[in-house]
C-alpha cells in the first residue's frame, strides 16, 4: 500500500497548492543559536535568565519533568499555588487559575463563561484562541470595530441578552496598539457586561511590567478579568486567568481546558514565578524594552508603538516573506506575519523590541535589516518621511 494515495492526499496536495499560489506557505524551520532575536516573544529576556532557569532546574529535580495528572487529580503541586500567588501579586488581581498554555486559558474562560443568553463582543484584532474560544462557547457573538469604543456601546445597547461580555487585547499583538481600557470599562459597567481583557503582550511591557489594566487602575475592578500568557514577557511556558475568587472556582469546576488537561509542566511553573518576582523587583526592564523600541522605530523610520512589537508593513507576502528569509541567513530573526495571521490584510515584518539585546548589537542588526529591503526593493508601507 506505501506510495498510493487517497482521498486525503488529493484534498491535502490542492490545499498545499493554494498557499503556494497566494505565497502564504508555512514551514517550522531550525534558528541558528548565536542569531540576534528581534522576533521571540522573550520580551524581558528572562527565559535565559539564570535566577529563572534555576528556578525552572529546582522544580525539575524535586517534581519530575511532567505533573503526571490534571489538576483535579493528582497535578496541583505546591509550585502551582506559588505561580497563583506571584500572578495575583504583579497584576493585583485578586485570585489565579493556572492553564496549560495561554490557548487554554483563554478558550477555557470563555466557554465556561458563555451562555445562550450571553451576547460576546469581540475586537476585530483578537488573537485566535479568544476567536475560538467565543465560537466554542454557546453564546452568540457580534464583532467590534477595531478599539471603537463607540461601537462596543452601541451593540451592548441594543442586545437582547440578558448577559454580555466584551473580549479585548491590552496590547495588540501585530500593530502594538493599546486598547481603551479606561473607556471600555466605564462603558461595561454602564450596560452590565463584563471585560475580557487578553494582557499576553501587555505583561512585562506596559504599567512598569505589571500591565496595562494595572496602568490604567483596573486592577482587581469586579468587571474586568484577565487572561495571561506565561510564555511571552515571562519567559516560560502557560496561561492563566485572573479574576475573583468566585470565578476561579467556577472555572475550576467547568472550564474544560482545565479540568480535562494534564496540569502546567513544575518546571515551566517555577521558572514563571521567578519571572513575576523579578518584574515586580526591576521596572526598569520594561523601560529597556521601550527604549530599544524607539530605537528600531527611528532606525526604520516606522511609526513607534508602546509595545514590544514594532511592525513593518510589507507591499507583498512573497517579499515580506523573503525578506525574513534573508535575515534569518544573515544570522537576524525577524517575525514575518502574512493573512490569514495579520487582522488587516497587510503583510508585515514584526521585530521585537527585547529588553537584554545590547544598543550596538541592536543598530548593527537594524543597518543589516535596512540593507536587506533595499535589495530586494521590499518597499515598506506607510514609513514615517
Amino acid at each position: 500500500m506505501i506510495g498510493k494515495t487517497g482521498p486525503l492526499d488529493s484534498w491535502l496536495h490542492d490545499k498545499a497548492s493554494t498557499r503556494a499560489d497566494l505565497g502564504l506557505r508555512r514551514r517550522t524551520v531550525a534558528i541558528r543559536e548565536n542569531s540576534v532575536d528581534l522576533a521571540s516573544n522573550d520580551y524581558l529576556g528572562l527565559s535565559r535568565d539564570p535566577r529563572v532557569v534555576a528556578a525552572a532546574a529546582e522544580a525539575l529535580h524535586r517534581y519530575g519533568a511532567g505533573s503526571r495528572a490534571s489538576r483535579l487529580v493528582t497535578g496541583t503541586l505546591s509550585v502551582h499555588a506559588d505561580l497563583e500567588r506571584a500572578l495575583c501579586d504583579l497584576t493585583g488581581q485578586p485570585a489565579a487559575l493556572v492553564f496549560s498554555s495561554g490557548y487554554a486559558a483563554n478558550t477555557g474562560l470563555l466557554t465556561a463563561l458563555g451562555e445562550a443568553d450571553t451576547l460576546i463582543v469581540s475586537d476585530q484584532h483578537v488573537h485566535a484562541s479568544l476567536v475560538d474560544g467565543a465560537r466554542l462557547s454557546r453564546a452568540p457573538v457580534v464583532i467590534s470595530g477595531h478599539n471603537n469604543v463607540e461601537h462596543v456601546a452601541q451593540l451592548l445597547k441594543e442586545r437582547s441578552q440578558k448577559r454580555a461580555i466584551v473580549v479585548v487585547e491590552s496590547i495588540y499583538s501585530m500593530l502594538g496598539d493599546h486598547a481603551p481600557l479606561k473607556e471600555l470599562a466605564a462603558v461595561c459597567e454602564l450596560h452590565g457586561a463584563l471585560l475580557v481583557v487578553d494582557e499576553a503582550h501587555g505583561i512585562g511591557v506596559a504599567g512598569r511590567g505589571r500591565g496595562l489594566a494595572h496602568q490604567e487602575g483596573l486592577a482587581g475592578h469586579p468587571n474586568v478579568v484577565l487572561t495571561v500568557t506565561l510564555s511571552k514577557a515571562l519567559g516560560a511556558q502557560g496561561g492563566a486567568v485572573l479574576g475573583s475568587e468566585l470565578l476561579r472556582d467556577h472555572l475550576v469546576n467547568v472550564a474544560r481546558p482545565f479540568i480535562f488537561d494534564t496540569a502546567l509542566a513544575p518546571a515551566s511553573a517555577a521558572a514563571a514565578t521567578e519571572a513575576c518576582r523579578i518584574i515586580v523587583r526591576e521596572p526598569d526592564l520594561a523601560e529597556r524594552l521601550h527604549a530599544n523600541g524607539r530605537v528600531i522605530a527611528e532606525v526604520l523610520g516606522i511609526e513607534h508603538a508602546l509595545a514590544a512589537v514594532q511592525s513593518v508593513p510589507i507591499e507583498s507576502p512573497e517579499l515580506a516573506l523573503t525578506t525574513a528569509e534573508t535575515l534569518r541567513d544573515r544570522g537576524i530573526l525577524v517575525g514575518c506575519f502574512r493573512p490569514p495571521s495579520v487582522p488587516d490584510g497587510i503583510s508585515r515584518l514584526r521585530l521585537t523590541a527585547r529588553a537584554n539585546v545590547e544598543l550596538q548589537a541592536l543598530t548593527d542588526a537594524l543597518s543589516e535589516v535596512q540593507d536587506v529591503i533595499t535589495e530586494l526593493g521590499a518597499r515598506p508601507l506607510g514609513v514615517v518621511a
